[in-house]
């Protein structure tokens, strides 16, 4: 196969694999750690209405959805690729923190979880699921 079309479809398959256990972590999250009672998690203006509820444990869940759709999307991504195997798995590192910039913007969170997140979940996690994907490479 021609490598950059290779490349492509490892970032492609990175980003749906990211992609997937984000949403799976995040569905799930409500049910291993509740919301706060009287919290409407369903949409962005619930989320706003109710966001003074929320206790540190409740960002937990999204964090961890965050890093390891950025680390198993870079993983995978640099497992498929056909060079340049650290590089891509960054650019899904990237592409993860724009989203999560995104979602700053969008949903409110306290200064504490955006800089964690923002800082942690992204970028240095790519680079660990870059760099384990191609151990013994």
């Amino acid at each position: 196969m021609n490598p950059t079309l290779k490349n492509i479809l490892a970032v492609v398959a990175g980003l749906v694999a990211g992609g997937i256990i984000n949403t799976l972590i995040i569905g799930v999250s409500g049910k291993i750690i509740p919301p706060p009672e009287g919290a409407d998690v369903t949409t962005v203006e619930g989320i706003k209405a109710s966001i003074h509820l929320f206790e540190p444990k409740h960002f937990l869940m999204p964090f961890l959805a965050h890093a390891l759709n950025a680390f198993l999307g870079a993983f995978v991504t640099a497992k498929i690729a056909a060079n340049r195997h650290l590089l891509l798995a960054m650019i899904i590192g990237i592409i993860s923190l724009l989203g999560g910039i995104a979602a700053v913007v969008m949903i409110p969170a306290p200064l504490w979880f955006n800089i964690t997140d923002l800082t942690l979940a992204y970028l240095p996690m790519a680079f660990l699921g870059g760099k384990l994907a191609t151990m013994n490479q």
